[in-house]
């Protein structure tokens, strides 16, 4: 039997360029995997990153 994490929606917003991604992903210990790797502007590291409501 599979357990099922619980789906999360996140808001990223990049440091650099001001740019805002809302994804939704799955919480897994106390990491949240939304597969997103890097904003626009090709930064991977610097990033705002907050838990929204559904």
């Amino acid at each position: 039997m599979n357990v099922v994490s619980p789906r999360v929606k996140v808001a990223i917003r990049c440091k650099h360029c001001g740019e805002k991604f809302v994804l939704k992903g799955r919480k897994e210990k106390e990491k949240i995997d939304t597969g997103f790797k890097q904003c626009i502007c090709n930064n991977e590291k610097d990033f705002d990153i907050e838990t929204l409501d559904f």
